[in-house]
């Protein structure tokens, strides 16, 4: 992957390039950066940059023939470990190595893809996938091997904090002491779910979400958009190109999460004192916890940043609104006065606490139904 098809972030590519061609490469770096800022296409790239010898920031001018296998995501001294579960083909412990078709035809399709693209690709969108201890041991003893070039050997872990403690464990003496001339690369969207001990034993980049004029950029020249509508999606989509994508697509999930959000909305707020709407609440929550895991976390998680939207627009900042309310006859600014500073705070902890319940295996139509039943209360109280 060429640094010029990764999307903005050109102070980065100036830093992993330089440091690169100065011969100064950390041994273990961690790219933290929200969902659709390039995290993962970045990573490929400055992978291409060192193993294939490439100089003058971008990947041309070192071994051509390195440079092709990189194409296909197939050059043997570039390790990939990803969160994985099992399949109706691995029935049991599951490995990245058993997943490498899917992996690069991801990487083909969708380099900005989230976990939940990569799940629904692998057909486990109502599993939790995990980097577990199975992997760890894959890890050691490929890094353990010579690299079949004889130069680098790069291991690139994709959504790190899937890492689960005893993999960590595991990996911890290798990424803190590892053979000559092996690089990891670790790429998260949450570096506080990463264990201290392994976030402490990494270089640590940032990436910002992208700019709305690169998005634009990048929609016009990828999907012949016109300038109006590149600009209008690249705004809705936050600074995430991955979000831009299923938009001109519209096949974003957040189509059937407005949906559900609106009809549980409506229902709670008129459930107080109406027995009626509390069997809607109640059918509600049975409706959203058949769908798989990650589903339901992609669904709290949007109605925290829905919550978050309307609370900006309540107190007037409505520059740093995006959001367009697909739904006949709601209207966000006629929802926004009903969230305010009495309830945002407590709202979106009921919010968090459900996402985290459900990660932890509890009953997803009693956490719903719960946090249903306490939305309607909430929705009520009157701001301080």
């Amino acid at each position: 992957m060429q640094f010029s098809s990764v999307l903005g972030q050109e102070h980065l590519k100036n830093h992993l390039t330089q440091s690169a061609d100065n011969g100064r490469i950390p041994h273990a770096q961690l790219f933290v950066g929200p969902e659709g800022s390039g995290t993962l296409p970045m990573a490929i790239a400055y992978a291409q940059y060192i193993l294939c010898g490439n100089k003058n920031s971008e990947n041309k001018g070192g071994n051509e023939h390195c440079n092709l296998k990189f194409k296909n995501f197939s050059h043997p001294d570039l390790h990939f470990a990803f969160p994985v579960a099992t399949t109706d083909k691995i029935k049991s412990h599951p490995v990245s190595n058993h997943f490498m078709e899917e992996w690069r035809q991801l990487l083909k399709e969708q380099p900005y893809g989230n976990l939940f693209d990569w799940y629904r690709m692998l057909g486990i969108d109502n599993k939790q996938g995990q980097i577990g201890v199975d992997e760890a041991l894959n890890i050691v003893k490929a890094l353990s091997l010579k690299s079949y070039e004889g130069g680098y050997k790069i291991m690139l872990i994709w959504m790190a904090e899937k890492m689960n403690t005893s993999a960590a464990n595991k990996l911890l003496k290798l990424i803190e002491e590892p053979p000559a001339k092996t690089v990891f690369i670790l790429i998260a969207e949450d570096e506080g779910q990463i264990i201290n001990t392994i976030r402490s034993r990494c270089q640590v980049l940032h990436f910002p979400p992208l700019a709305d004029a690169v998005i634009t950029e990048a929609l016009k020249e990828n999907y012949q958009l016109d300038e109006a509508t590149a600009t209008k999606i690249a705004r809705q989509s936050n600074g995430n190109y991955n979000k831009a994508c299923d938009l001109v697509y519209h096949d974003s999930e957040d189509i059937q999460f407005e949906e559900w959000f609106v009809f549980w909305i409506r229902s709670a707020f008129k459930a107080k004192g109406n027995k009626s709407a509390i069997h809607d609440l109640i059918s509600w929550s049975e409706q959203v916890a058949k769908t798989g895991r990650e589903t339901q976390k992609q669904f709290l998680q949007f109605c925290i940043d829905f919550f978050r939207q309307a609370l900006l627009l309540n107190y007037n900042a409505n520059q740093l609104v995006f959001i367009e309310p697909k739904t006949k006859n709601f209207k966000l600014e006629n929802f926004a006065p009903f969230v305010h500073e009495g309830n945002i705070m407590e709202i979106s902890q009921e919010l968090q606490d459900a996402i985290y319940h459900i990660e932890r295996n509890g009953n997803s139509k009693i956490i719903l139904t719960d946090l249903s039943i306490k939305l309607t209360r909430l929705l009520h109280k009157k701001a301080s």
